[in-house]
This record gives C-alpha cells, sequence and structure tokens, in this order.
C-alpha cells in the first residue's frame, strides 16, 4: 500500500520531526499543513492523502475539530488519523476516541512507537474493509 501522510501541526519543528520518523520508516510521500483549516484545504486539493497524522493544540482549527470534520465528510470518513499530541489526560483521551481517532501518540515519541501506531492503524482498517 502506498501511503501519502498528511501532517498537521502548528510548529514547523514537530513537523520535521514527524516527516524525519516517517522517513525513517520509509515513508516518503507527505503534505504539510500548519492548522486544521489548512489540513481540510489540503485534503480537498490532493485525492491521494491517504493519512492523516495531527497534533491537538493548534490556531484556527484544533486537530480535534480536524477530526470531526473528517468524520462528518463522507468523502474523507474512513481516512485514518493518528493523533499526536501533549494532552495525555485520561479525559483528553476519551474525548479525541469519541470523535473517532484512530489512534493517540503523546509527545515526545520514538519513530518506533509512531511505527507500531500506524502498523496498528493500518491492520486495523484494512480488516474492517
Amino acid at each position: 500500500m502506498n501511503l501519502k501522510f498528511l501532517v498537521v501541526d502548528d510548529s514547523v519543528t514537530m513537523r520535521r520531526i514527524v516527516i524525519n520518523s516517517l522517513a525513517n520508516l520509509n515513508y516518503l510521500d507527505y503534505v504539510e499543513a500548519s492548522d486544521g483549516k489548512d489540513a481540510l484545504a489540503k485534503l480537498e486539493s490532493d485525492p491521494d492523502i491517504n493519512f492523516v497524522i495531527t497534533d491537538w493544540n493548534m490556531p484556527e482549527m484544533s486537530g480535534l475539530e480536524l477530526v470531526k470534520a473528517i468524520r462528518s465528510d463522507e468523502r474523507f470518513s474512513e481516512l485514518p488519523v493518528l493523533m499526536v499530541t501533549t494532552r495525555g489526560l485520561k479525559n483528553d483521551i476519551i474525548e479525541a476516541l469519541k470523535a473517532k481517532v484512530n489512534n493517540y501518540i503523546l509527545k515526545p515519541f520514538t519513530p518506533q512507537v509512531l511505527r507500531e501506531k500506524i502498523e496498528q492503524i493500518l491492520s486495523t482498517t484494512i480488516t474492517e474493509k
């Protein structure tokens, strides 16, 4: 499966960290967005995007609002979404899961953890289809 990632974070440094981690895992196809609104515009304009990695805390539109927007649009509702965030409270995780993120990683993370979460999501989404 050829994956094209949409990496969404208002921090350029954090986007670099995620992209470098993806590159270490041989995932070289990606698009960047600086917030949820930017991410939705990229999804609209690039039909090849098939995996979203998003932060939660961003201006304009948060990662949680982005997830809800993705899930409410039938074109994107099945898109795998991985949230990478500093928000580790139980209530935050529950709220993200209710919004239907596929998985959740707390910052800081290792490339190994990123790979495990991506593989978990892919194995589940492929099995469900």
